[in-house]
């Protein structure tokens, strides 16, 4: 049985005349008689009660007419599941991202935006290292990261959606904290014990931190590792060290802890958008486009 079978039998049962039936599906009539008696062969049932002058429905035929109105409209709905699919309307995104992408407003609001065009497609968002996401965009588990800068395998294309400076985070009661409101160089930290990253955390601001600090002429003592940024601002907070962290996190204000712009040149860190350079997903295109719409982020630059 073939769906034209179920096409030819709906029209004939909703028209009750061959001749207006066929005109409907655009053949002639000789040829749609002999599907119907073919249909009504492979099923072993008459499904029309034939006279000179008039057709009806038999009890067998109005019983299948019912069950072949739904097949048709469940291979519709699957067609137009798939079309939506394909448009990128339906389905699932995996997106990664870094503890610190959700403290710049582009973030949320494309997010937000893509929810509101795409209610139908889930949006499964992981939190990782900036390691992490390459790694994942790379085999693929994750369709889009969005990641602080750091080598990219080949096969792996970046998008610098923004860029913002980076400041140094001191305890409010830090002898640097006093007269150094609008800025201070990172060669003043040189002699500070530090809260960061460790290393093996894969985030892409520790390198920077460490070429800012050569740069600055020394080598940064690493007094105490947190692997999230709330963590280490806490941790600063408690009199452990100071730390460097981009720009979006003054954001969070927290009791007895201050930021302060770091003026060195080189002191300033991007947000990338990650995915494989053959990805053909329609809904990342989706959400690229989404991202490159929005506007910069207060304090972007």
């Amino acid at each position: 049985m073939e769906l034209r079978h179920l096409r030819y039998f709906i029209a004939v049962a909703e028209e009750l005349h061959f001749g207006r039936a066929a005109q409907q599906l655009g053949i002639s009539q000789p040829p749609l008689s002999q599907q119907i008696q073919a249909l009504e062969q492979e099923l072993g049932a008459r499904l029309f009660e034939r006279t000179n002058r008039r057709v009806e429905l038999s009890e067998a035929g109005r019983l299948f007419l019912d069950e072949a109105r739904l097949v048709l409209a469940q291979v519709e709905k699957a067609a137009d599941v798939a079309r939506r699919a394909q448009l990128g309307e339906l389905g699932e995104m995996k997106i990664g991202f870094t503890s610190s992408a959700p403290f710049t407003s582009r973030i949320p609001q494309a997010i937000h935006a893509f929810r509101q065009r795409f209610p139908s497609v889930h949006l499964n968002l992981k939190e990782m290292s900036s390691r992490e996401v390459v790694e994942a965009v790379f085999d693929e588990s994750i369709e889009v990261g969005l990641m602080r800068p750091m080598p990219l395998p080949e096969g792996i294309v970046c998008t610098e959606l923004f860029r913002e400076p980076l400041v140094a985070v001191l305890n409010a009661s830090h002898p640097l904290a006093s007269g150094s409101e609008q800025g201070l160089y990172m060669q003043a930290l040189a002699h500070e014990p530090f809260v960061f990253f460790p290393r093996s955390y894969g985030s892409g601001l520790h390198a920077q931190l460490l070429s800012l600090a050569r740069q600055a002429g020394f080598s940064p003592h690493f007094a105490q590792e947190a692997g999230e940024a709330m963590t280490i601002i806490g941790l600063v907070s408690a009199g452990l060290g100071v730390s460097v962290l981009p720009a979006s996190f003054q954001r969070m204000r927290i009791e007895g802890v201050v930021y302060r712009t770091l003026l060195d040149e080189q002191a300033m860190t991007a947000v990338w958008l990650v995915r494989r350079e053959a990805s053909g997903s329609a809904m990342a295109n989706a959400f690229v486009a989404l991202l490159a719409g929005l506007e910069q982020p207060e304090g972007a630059g």
